[in-house]
């Protein structure tokens, strides 16, 4: 399989299906192409023309493409159900899939004005009343999570659920807002994990730009 991902460093929907194949130890191949970039969309089509010419893409044996995080996630818990990427209790797993649609259809104002960066540092920056109000949502999600299902992480063992609030944390170790003991302690525990800190170290030795993210008003 062929999983095409934008920029380390920008891109949040990239990371999602990127972790859970790097963390499952599922064979892949990365394709990376550069964000914003003219030829950007054009380079996408070339080996998915049935999409719409984003990242991330999954590419599988087959060529069969499939687009959007949380579907990729999907079918990737479809073909390997022998890794519990979604959590084996039908229960949790009904919250697990409730919680990481939320995460991939809300949140505008945190996306808009808390954008991942990981190389750069805005702390303190953009605590808009909006933003404030995602973040305690979040914070009410995980915490929920933490102390129904125990940690370390949201369901236990990491799962699409992680996955999915990964770019979160990503965020909030760049912009730094004020956060709950329970919600930095998961922030740090995401950030150690193997696959995370793989993803983080790659970032940081980017070097294409994407300018206007990498300044804040």
């Amino acid at each position: 399989m062929k999983l095409l991902i934008g920029d380390k460093n920008y891109s949040s929907w990239s990371m999602r299906p990127w972790l859970l194949l790097t963390h499952f130890g599922i064979p892949f191949e990365e394709v990376l192409i550069l964000l914003y970039e003219a030829d950007t969309n054009a380079k996408v089509l070339a080996q998915a023309p049935r999409g719409p010419g984003k990242v991330p893409c999954l590419i599988d044996d087959a060529g069969q493409a499939v687009w959007e995080s949380l579907a990729i996630a999907e079918t990737l818990a479809e073909r390997f159900p022998q890794h519990a990427l979604w959590p084996r209790d039908a229960a949790a797993r009904a919250y697990a899939r409730s919680v990481s649609a939320e995460m991939h259809s809300g949140f505008g104002e945190l996306r808009s004005n808390m954008w991942m960066n990981i190389r750069a540092s805005f702390p303190g920056k953009n605590a808009k009343p909006g933003v404030l109000a995602d973040i305690a949502r979040i914070e009410a999600i995980w915490g929920d999570c933490l102390q129904s299902y125990g940690g370390p992480f949201l369901f236990g063992e990491f799962s699409i659920a992680d996955a999915m609030y990964a770019p979160v944390a990503m965020r909030f170790n760049t912009w730094k807002p004020a956060l709950s003991a329970t919600t930095s302690a998961y922030v740090e525990r995401l950030t150690a994990l193997p696959a995370v800190s793989a993803w983080i170290d790659s970032a940081r030795r980017e070097t294409h730009a994407i300018p206007y993210q990498d300044v804040c008003p």
